[in-house]
């Protein structure tokens, strides 16, 4: 119980950042895609917005192990010992691959290496909802009981969350991008590409933060 307890500490701690986080990185946009700003001052803004949104990322990456964690306790997934073992050590590398890509932003090699965190999720997030369907058809691998079915339910929650969250890092790379070729020479392209994206990312961020709430819900509530 007490290590159900640390671990359960550590889910909401996480669930804080990645939540506040990315509301943090939404209300910077507004300045980073602002013309009235000086081109310096805009890049300020971009700069806060990836402090902030490291904070976020890396509640994300640890949400889904812990939440596996806990519910091996819970005994809705069966996966525990050496499994959980290979799984802290994929996270801690995954973490790593998310800090170096943050530690290199603005660069090539920064760009590459979120190219390549990205790729991890074009694999987790399939297998999660493979896993989530499985589930809800009978097939495992998760429990099926009675009371047990949020588990699944936030599995599968979690994984389009993960969709939303991958199409919100593939405009803040671009940003990187434009703002490179921004210090360069101004253009009007460029700009109005930014405006195009913040309004995009708009409502994909309102979709996303009633996504959050809700997987927090169901982990604090497990009402079925």
């Amino acid at each position: 119980m007490y290590e159900l307890s640390i671990l359960r500490w550590i889910h909401i701690v996480a669930m804080v950042y990645w939540l506040g986080g990315e509301w943090g990185v939404f209300q910077t946009a507004y300045n980073i895609v602002n013309r009235k700003l000086s081109m310096e001052e805009r890049r300020r803004h971009l700069e806060t917005a990836y402090r902030i949104d490291i904070l976020a990322r890396t509640g994300i990456i640890l949400l889904l192990p812990l939440g596996l964690h806990m519910g091996h306790i819970w005994g809705v997934q069966p996966y525990g010992g050496t499994a959980l073992v290979v799984m802290w050590i994929a996270v801690a590398i995954w973490l790593s691959l998310c800090w170096a890509a943050f530690f290199f932003r603005e660069t090539d090699k920064g760009i590459r290496l979120t190219k390549i965190d990205e790729s991890v999720r074009f694999v987790l997030i399939p297998v999660m909802m493979i896993c989530a369907i499985g589930t809800f058809l009978g097939y495992g691998p998760f429990a099926t009981g009675e009371g047990q079915m949020w588990y699944p339910t936030k599995i599968f929650i979690f994984a389009w969350l993960l969709v939303i969250g991958l199409k919100l890092r593939f405009i803040m790379r671009e940003w990187t991008v434009i703002f490179r070729q921004l210090a360069q020479k101004e253009d009007e392209v460029l700009e109005a590409r930014l405006e195009q994206q913040i309004r995009m990312s708009r409502y994909l961020a309102y979709l996303y933060w009633i996504g959050i709430l809700t997987v927090a819900f169901l982990g604090a509530t497990k009402p079925f």
